[in-house]
């Protein structure tokens, strides 16, 4: 190996670590948070796409865990807000760590990867452009994947809350 190799292994080795402390920290604040809401919960911890991820899963076929998507994931949300800071707090430096609980950003993630490579279709048979309904940060990224993936371009558009996604035709 060269000195440049080397040094970008260690370089991928301390991300990972970084990430994986950074999943560590933040499934000690969600078992917490299970306790103190006295929920059932397994906490799976992984690294994705260069970011640490954490989901709550349930063996219970009870909706126990649905108190916590909230209405359209805002509960959800809030809280892998609240679990960056956790992790924010104790090791200083800002994370981008993505929670998914009882499967729905999974679930979510399906359904847009779906109506960005419909909305792609679309698109491409018409000649022009397709605008898609407001969107979460999260839910943009998932249709411009699949936007991507489906051989176009797309981009966001809006301010918050009410920024969406437009699909540009070839």
């Amino acid at each position: 190996m060269t000195e440049g190799t080397t040094s970008a292994a260690a370089e991928g080795a301390d991300t990972l670590s970084r990430l994986e402390q950074e999943g560590e920290i933040a499934a000690d604040y969600l078992e917490g948070l299970l306790d103190i809401a006295d929920l059932d919960g397994d906490i799976d911890m992984d690294v994705e796409a260069d970011r640490a991820s954490v989901s709550i899963i349930s063996d219970s076929k009870g909706g126990d865990l649905q108190k916590l998507v909230g209405r359209d994931g805002e509960v959800l949300e809030a809280l892998q807000e609240l679990t960056r800071l956790a992790v924010h707090r104790e090791t200083g430096d800002r994370s981008r760590l993505m929670l998914d609980i009882a499967g729905y950003r999974a679930g979510k993630r399906a359904e847009l990867s779906e109506l960005g490579a419909k909305a792609a279709a679309e698109a491409r048979s018409s000649g022009e452009s397709v605008q898609l309904e407001p969107m979460t940060p999260f839910e943009r990224k998932v249709v411009h994947d699949a936007v991507k993936a489906a051989g176009l371009r797309s981009e966001s558009e809006g301010e918050e809350p009410e920024r969406f996604v437009v699909v540009l035709p070839a």
